[in-house]
């Protein structure tokens, strides 16, 4: 593992203890189910590449609860998904959604599952509703999305300003909201309040494109629907699972792309080739 200025960069060998590999005693439930709120009318598309993102990074169920053009769209992509509610392990929530133009009914469902307080991540049109949050918290902002979340804070920070020093802002988000931080960028930060400093930076330059988050939203619910056992005793392990997401999302990049230009679903349908590298080197 390579340590620069007090970061650890994440590599294969440590991310493969975070992969959980089905006993031939599971079934689709001790697997882990991932419940997912999100999409929205004007993209429900995110939906579709967070579902698929996560059937593949290998979990035994996936429910998605959303709007109903999203719904049709990720049925229509994967038949398996359950869309009805019940039981989860982990939540999924916000990707592709806007605060400024969530309905009271969204924000009423979204509320109701960070009530549950089980492991979840926390993305773009759901970062308002942090305070919300009581149990394992992942959020994952890019520069501009987590400098809204300061705006209103004693000490706020532009978008360019946390593009700038990403390394700075991660660590002081982590403390002042006291959930781990995935910032997303060139270089992934991952930061936590117990003090975890991990970077993942191999991702091709081709991953900076649309959707690609939605993607990585995917792949970290489904680690933590597959850890939430671990997760009700060691929050500390939610930083070494989003780590292992960025890696697997950059590793499927670099799979896709093979030096080429590649799109979000791309990287969706190398998820599993990356997870078979990372544990059979």
């Amino acid at each position: 593992m390579v340590k620069r200025r007090g970061w650890l960069e994440w590599e294969a060998e440590q991310a493969r203890d975070w992969i959980s590999r089905p006993q031939a005693g599971d079934d689709k439930y001790s697997r882990g189910v991932l419940g997912v709120r999100t999409g929205s009318k004007e993209y429900p598309g995110a939906a579709v590449l967070g579902v698929d993102a996560a059937v593949r990074t290998g979990l035994g169920m996936v429910r998605y609860l959303g709007p109903r053009r999203a719904a049709d769209l990720v049925l229509q992509r994967r038949p398996e998904i359950v869309t009805v509610s019940g039981r989860v392990q982990a939540w999924l929530l916000g990707s592709g959604m806007n605060a400024s133009t969530r309905t009271d009914t969204v924000t009423a469902a979204l509320a109701a599952a960070f009530a549950e307080g089980l492991p979840t991540v926390v993305d773009a049109g759901a970062l308002d509703l942090l305070s919300r949050a009581i149990g394992p918290t992942v959020i994952t902002p890019h520069a501009g999305e987590l400098a809204t979340m300061l705006a209103n804070e004693t000490k706020p920070g532009s978008a360019s300003q946390i593009a700038e020093n990403p390394g700075e802002w991660a660590i002081r988000a982590a403390h002042l909201f006291d959930v781990t931080v995935l910032l997303k960028g060139a270089v992934t930060h991952i930061a936590s309040p117990s003090g975890a400093r991990l970077t993942v930076s191999i991702g091709p330059a081709w991953l900076a494109t649309a959707g690609s988050g939605d993607v990585l939203g995917g792949i970290l619910g489904a680690l933590l629907a597959t850890h939430s056992d671990q997760l009700e005793t060691d929050s500390a392990s939610l930083a070494p699972l989003a780590a292992t997401a960025a890696l697997l999302h950059a590793e499927a990049a670099i799979l896709a792309s093979a030096g080429g230009p590649i799109a979000a679903l791309d990287i969706a349908d190398a998820v599993p080739r990356a997870v078979a590298a990372l544990l059979d080197p």
